[in-house]
């Protein structure tokens, strides 16, 4: 097939509807390529970050109950409020984690590099569609599958569920963008599925909830807390019945919890996991939860970063690899000195796709100075964290311009966002990578994010 025939069959196989509501991109007539040793790291990372969220979930724990130091539970429930601090310390979520792990990842000229976490990802739809599409025999020709197949990301979300009646999945209005990518979704999964807005609440014994909204949104949806209380508490009903003499009897039968996913844990949006990774003072904590190969995979390729707390340091102490004494100084580094990120850390609306991010050394000394006092005057309510910046290697790509009738190549730079599906429960969990999205943004952006100029693309070995 042509790359004009490509391209055509797969913008006609969009879904009327779309799959981001008022969104495009640009079509590619291939997938991305990445190689077989490139493939097999991203295949083999699924374990790794299980295990991450994991060790968070029990370092969190630990901390609120003074079994670790305590700085920890206090930096990750800065800005929440109570009401959900006590949901995320409910015994009846103590072992739960997210069910869905996506990382973005850099393609960098020193390999891969994680930037951050998202345990409420978009795009679970649209992978799911691109990796179906491009699986199609005309356009695959004789190429290597898609990663995940052409069901995988269908397969992966469907299993996180396990044998639940019903699925919810809850779609709050700010997440209204990623309406339509979830109701084809549903609509590929059959009628066990169905797409949910945040005054739903006919919730049964038995059913599951997808909790696609973010938790600093959860006092925008009517249904929230029914949810979380459903999904806390085993439901008992008392039927009322007759012996042979006419007695009456009442029968509690204790009902199927609802199951949800991701949890209401806020621990788990937060971008500053990474800074505790590199904490100092945790490493005996980490090298016993994660194990020396694990750890030292995850330091490979997670940037450093670190949390803007403003606590003043004593007159002999400096923040370690930056050598400064006080956060203050942050603001006269030089633009070279300033290859960093300077971004939100979660729990607010500045939180996700590529809002509250700021390249210092793409700033004038003033802006970058702006963010760095912003940061410092909203740590108790809404935390930053700084994480050195990598550059994007130039990857070769390219897409076809419709209006024009040809192919365009393009350098670009590459963000991939692998989708694990955490099946099973317990120590039998599994992570199962059901698909690769690479957004591939032209050469002269610094930061990697969907945009109307981007190409979104399945990837394949």
């Amino acid at each position: 097939m042509s790359p004009q025939t490509a391209a055509t069959t797969i913008r006609a196989a969009l879904p009327p509807g779309g799959l981001f509501a008022g969104q495009a991109w640009r079509i590619a007539p291939a997938p991305f390529p990445l190689g077989a040793e490139l493939a097999q790291e991203i295949e083999s990372l699924g374990r790794v970050l299980l295990q991450f969220y994991r060790a968070v979930n029990l370092l969190y724990r630990k901390s609120a109950e003074a079994k670790m130091p305590p700085w920890v539970a206090h930096w990750l429930d800065l800005g929440k409020p109570a009401e959900l601090i006590a949901w995320q310390r409910s015994p009846a979520f103590k072992n739960d984690v997210p069910r869905v792990i996506r990382p973005d990842l850099l393609l960098t000229e020193n390999g891969l590099r994680v930037t951050e976490l998202d345990s409420v990802p978009g795009g679970i739809g649209l992978t799911a569609w691109l990796n179906q599409t491009y699986s199609r025999s005309e356009i695959r020709g004789d190429r290597a599958e898609v990663l995940g197949g052409a069901d995988g990301m269908l397969r992966g979300f469907a299993s996180i569920f396990g044998d639940a009646k019903r699925v919810h999945i809850v779609v709050s209005d700010e997440s209204a963008t990623y309406q339509p990518e979830m109701a084809w979704l549903s609509g590929q999964l059959g009628a066990r599925f169905a797409v949910r807005d945040s005054s739903f609440s006919d919730f049964k014994s038995g059913d599951a909830i997808y909790r696609f909204f973010e938790l600093f949104d959860l006092a925008n949806l009517p249904n929230g807390q029914t949810i979380f209380e459903l999904a806390s508490q085993s439901q008992v009903v008392v039927s009322e019945t007759e012996n042979p003499e006419g007695k009456k009897l009442f029968k509690p039968t204790v009902l199927d919890r609802i199951r949800l996913t991701p949890p209401p844990k806020p621990v788990f949006e937060e971008k500053m996991l990474f800074a505790l990774l590199w904490n100092r003072n945790l490493q005996g904590f980490w090298r016993q939860e994660l194990g020396e190969g694990f750890l030292s995979r995850l330091k490979r390729i997670v940037p450093y970063t670190w949390v803007v707390d403003p606590a003043p340091l004593p007159p002999h102490a400096a923040i370690p690899e930056l050598n400064l004494t006080d956060w203050q100084q942050l603001k006269t580094l030089s633009q070279q000195e300033r290859e960093l990120i300077l971004k939100v850390s979660g729990y607010s609306d500045q939180a996700w796709g590529a809002r509250g991010v700021f390249l210092g050394s793409d700033l004038s000394q003033a802006d970058w100075a702006r963010a760095v006092d912003e940061a410092l005057a909203q740590f108790e309510v809404s935390p930053r964290v700084l994480q050195r910046f990598h550059k994007p290697a130039l990857v070769a790509a390219s897409w076809f311009d419709f209006a024009k009738d040809e192919v365009v190549p393009m350098n670009g730079r590459a963000r991939l966002c692998p989708y694990y599906f955490v099946a099973g429960d317990g120590d039998a969990a599994r992570p199962e990578l059901g698909g690769v999205l690479a957004t591939i943004c032209p050469a002269d952006k610094k930061i990697i994010h969907g945009m109307t100029d981007a190409i979104l693309a399945p990837c394949t070995p």
